[in-house]
């Protein structure tokens, strides 16, 4: 069976917990194969509403093994408490963590090896790290005894969901096992192809999936690439489409399925309308095969909608994403399109949409060069129209 990647062509926030969600109905295991706990995927479905930090989107449904891959950065305590947190609305997951995993304790600790050699470690890092906590961030020390403790606990909670996901891929895919791979962030935050130094520091590309789940990379043949249908961001940096005040605030509020606010932090983000150049760059270089085009139900709002089709710097309009020097000098050129000014909500097939939202979708479409398979028209598993 062929291996699918649910991945984001954008800033991050693009939607992907949800079509993971939606996906993963249709797979027998699920998984996460980068990040950490920096950023959060929104699920919405009849168990509740939930931010996944760290655990795979597939986790509501009995039949699917959900793992943590290698190239996670896995913060155990956070794990834990997801864990916890899920079990006490009623589902329990079944999960599967990589012994290849990066754990992220207090400066890397090393839980796969003994107590003595453990603590050894612990001590000599904490030696340096202590000395830059108190005289350059005048915070109090760490301490050796209380760190360590609380990572023996961490170590014994984690024990029995830690195995060779390897050899157990391997075994699933001889099976003919239907293998979803979830990412984290979007294209814009890769270290390389990304918008430097505005990045992560692990890969957020399709391509990176190979790596950090432990498949061979022919195996990868579906790329389902997350789009929004109009831009947000977090954090500094170049941003062509961005709009202020007003204009920003009622698309934030109007956005996601609680407004344009970050799953981890809370914090804003910044708002912007659908840049085409960006979008069409993201979905190329995650070697998009199709694509699910999310929240288009919050521009419901709107009777004209800008779309960001070009960029202006030193008197030229150019259609291809530059590296980030140029890129901070650019300019949007807008396109206006008819809105359509209604609640599509409950609109379930796509012939019903009204003709200016199928409009919107077909230009995007048009302009990305991929196919649009999923249109998302609300939060829940269930919004979801299919091209």
């Amino acid at each position: 069976m062929p291996t699918k990647v649910v991945i984001g062509a954008q800033w991050g926030d693009e939607g992907k917990g949800k079509i993971t969600d939606v996906l993963a109905g249709n797979s027998d295991v699920v998984i996460r194969f980068q990040g950490g706990s920096n950023a959060g995927h929104t699920i919405v479905n009849e168990h509740g509403r939930f931010a996944l930090h760290q655990l795979p989107s597939g986790v509501f449904y009995p039949h699917v093994t959900n793992i943590i891959g290698n190239g996670v950065a896995l913060d155990l305590g956070k794990f834990l408490q997801e864990v916890d947190a899920l079990k006490a609305s009623g589902v329990q997951p079944k999960l599967l963590v990589s012994d290849r995993v990066q754990v992220v304790m207090p400066y890397h600790v090393l839980l796969d090896q003994d107590d003595g050699y453990a603590r050894d470690k612990l001590e000599r890092v904490l030696e340096v790290k202590n000395v830059m906590l108190e005289h350059l961030y005048h915070k109090q020390p760490l301490s050796v005894d209380s760190i360590f403790d609380e990572l023996r606990k961490q170590r014994d909670a984690i024990a029995p969901y830690v195995g060779d996901t390897f050899q157990f891929l391997r075994d699933a895919q001889k099976n003919g096992a239907r293998i979803l791979l979830e990412g984290q962030l979007g294209a814009m935050k890769d270290p390389d192809f990304g918008i430097y130094p505005m990045v992560t520091s692990s890969s957020t590309l399709a391509a990176f999936g190979a790596i950090g789940a432990g498949v061979p990379p022919y195996a990868i043949t579906d790329i389902v690439c997350v789009v929004k249908a109009y831009s947000s961001a977090v954090g500094a940096g170049a941003f062509v489409s961005e709009i202020f005040d007003e204009e920003a605030q009622e698309l934030r509020l109007h956005g996601g399925d609680k407004g344009e606010f970050g799953a981890t932090t809370g914090r804003p983000r910044r708002m912007g309308w659908f840049d085409a150049v960006a979008t069409r760059y993201g979905v190329q270089v995650q070697g998009a095969t199709q694509v699910a085009l999310t929240v288009v139900d919050a521009l419901g709002y709107r009777k004209e909608i800008p779309v960001c089709v070009g960029y202006e710097v030193d008197g030229k309009i150019r259609k291809d994403f530059p590296t980030t020097p140029v890129l901070e000098r650019c300019k949007p050129v807008w396109e206006i399109l008819p809105g359509w000014n209604c609640d599509i909500r409950n609109v379930t097939r796509y012939e019903d949409l009204p003709q200016a939202c199928k409009d919107y979708v077909e230009f995007i479409e048009k302009e990305i060069g991929v196919p649009i398979t999923m249109v998302s028209n609300g939060p829940g598993r269930e919004a979801i129209i299919y091209r």
